[in-house]
């Protein structure tokens, strides 16, 4: 359960920013989307794969 508590003299648009950044952290939503849908092991590995040589290219190009 996420709770935001209203400072004095703040508005509740940064109020309401803060929420969804503490939203956003617990990842709640990236689950939901995951969970909707299966996904064979095979392909899963296979995104993990690709996912990891794509951060190794751009930590390479990063360097140079």
């Amino acid at each position: 359960m996420l709770i935001v508590t209203v400072k004095e003299n703040e508005s509740i648009d940064k109020a309401l920013k803060r929420f969804k950044k503490k939203f956003e952290r617990t990842g709640v939503l990236r689950e939901l989307r995951r969970r909707s849908a299966f996904t064979k092991p095979s392909i899963a590995r296979r995104s993990e794969v690709t996912r990891a040589i794509y951060r190794r290219q751009m930590q390479e190009k990063e360097i140079n």
